[in-house]
């Protein structure tokens, strides 16, 4: 059997390292080998956005490199299914494994299917409903057009076959994204969050507390349209962070690129830098982050993968959406992830109630570090179960 798998932005990293290492794992057990091959878009093309989640989570070099870059979303998808095209053409592939809902899954999915090749959406079924996200038409497109569906959750199941989807291309197999967060754990657990600071610092390590507790700050990150691209938005937010947050205990803020850029064009950016109690951080490695969410006593983000590690790992989550993905993390399903969207009032309320909660992990069905083992073996048994056509109940893996 031939697989292609895609990584097109850093998301994908963490679900991708799993599912390698279970092919690894079963071609050295297995006479039926398995050539694999992984295709990296380049939709994350700088050395610091891309390359050190590559060596932190064991990946090996992507076997072709599309060099998308940047661009606009027409011009990142067109690039990449033109590319892409080529090494399907070229690799005649059994199957494509696509994971997430970047515009790296958009692409190759349709391209499988124009070159009529199997293809396998990990990660699928998850639904916002807020069709002005790109993620969501990635995601249903994605969906759509695929022949096995691999889910994180019951609900995500449920969203594909309220759409129609045929029972038997659905496949409940759990979470991709906590293998990765187990299998990373004890690594994360040995790092000294003051390195972390000190190595990734944008503004210098100038807390007005004496010394630092590693238990004793929020943690946050900030990077959708909706949250910092209008300086009606986002200054409020800045402005509660630092008048609010920062008086309570140091805010670590992991800054992305756009934000920053929208910080400064605010004329928010010198303030935001010179406050003594605001740790600036550059965008950090996937274990640095995993060791920063660990400790903090809350997260404020409006990452959809933190929402998830957060639930794991016990932090209380405001998250800066009015929707989401993935509403297992919720409070109201038994996580630990309260919306807040951009409403200051609502903010401060959560962080409030947040700052009174002791930790309080919670693991969801099937997020137990297993996930890629029950993908592949979902790829694997694909052809004899879908024989007959006639499965029109989701299968569930790792049950007896």
């Amino acid at each position: 059997m031939k697989i292609i798998s895609v990584v097109g932005a850093r998301p994908n990293f963490m679900k991708i390292a799993p599912f390698i290492r279970a092919i690894e794992s079963y071609n050295a057990t297995s006479d039926n080998f398995i050539d694999h091959c992984l295709v990296h878009t380049g939709q994350h093309y700088d050395d610091r956005m891309s390359q050190a989640f590559f060596e932190q989570l064991d990946i090996p070099e992507a076997d072709i490199n599309l060099g998308v870059g940047s661009g606009s979303h027409a011009e990142q998808v067109g690039y990449t299914m033109i590319e892409f095209e080529k090494v399907l053409r070229s690799r005649q592939p059994d199957w494509v494994v696509i994971v997430g809902d970047v515009n790296a899954i958009l692409a190759c999915s349709v391209a499988a299917k124009k070159e009529n090749i199997l293809c396998c959406h990990i990660e699928a079924g998850l639904r916002s409903g807020d069709m002005t996200m790109p993620e969501e038409i990635n995601r249903l497109v994605a969906d759509r057009i695929s022949d096995l569906l691999l889910t994180p959750d019951r609900i995500s199941s449920e969203n594909l076959l309220n759409e129609g989807i045929p029972g038997h291309k659905i496949r409940f197999t759990g979470n991709i994204m906590i293998d990765t967060l187990e299998h990373s754990r004890n690594k994360a657990q040995r790092m000294r969050i003051e390195d972390i600071i000190s190595a990734n610092s944008v503004n210098g390590f100038r807390t007005r507390f004496n010394g630092f507790s590693e238990s004793g700050y929020v943690l946050m990150t900030l990077h959708r349209p909706s949250n910092v691209d209008r300086k009606e938005v986002l200054e409020p937010i800045v402005r509660f962070i630092m008048d609010e947050v920062c008086s309570e205990m140091p805010v670590i803020w992991t800054i992305h690129p756009r934000t920053r850029k929208m910080m400064h064009s605010f004329g928010l950016l010198d303030e935001v830098m010179s406050n003594n109690n605001l740790i600036m951080l550059e965008p950090l490695g996937y274990l640095e982050m995993l060791k920063l969410n660990m400790y903090a006593r809350a997260i404020m983000t409006d990452s959809g993968g933190l929402q998830e590690e957060s639930t794991v790992l016990g932090t209380p989550c405001l998250t800066f959406r009015w929707n989401t993905e993935r509403p297992v993390t919720l409070q109201e399903h038994g996580g630990t992830s309260k919306l807040v969207g951009n409403s200051i009032d609502l903010i401060r309320k959560e962080f409030l109630t947040a700052l009174k909660k002791s930790r309080n992990p919670v693991i969801p069905e099937l997020w137990d570090g297993h996930t890629a083992e029950r993908c592949l073996q979902a790829i694997i048994d694909y052809k004899t179960i879908n024989a007959g056509n006639s499965l029109l109940k989701v299968k569930e893996y790792g049950r007896s």
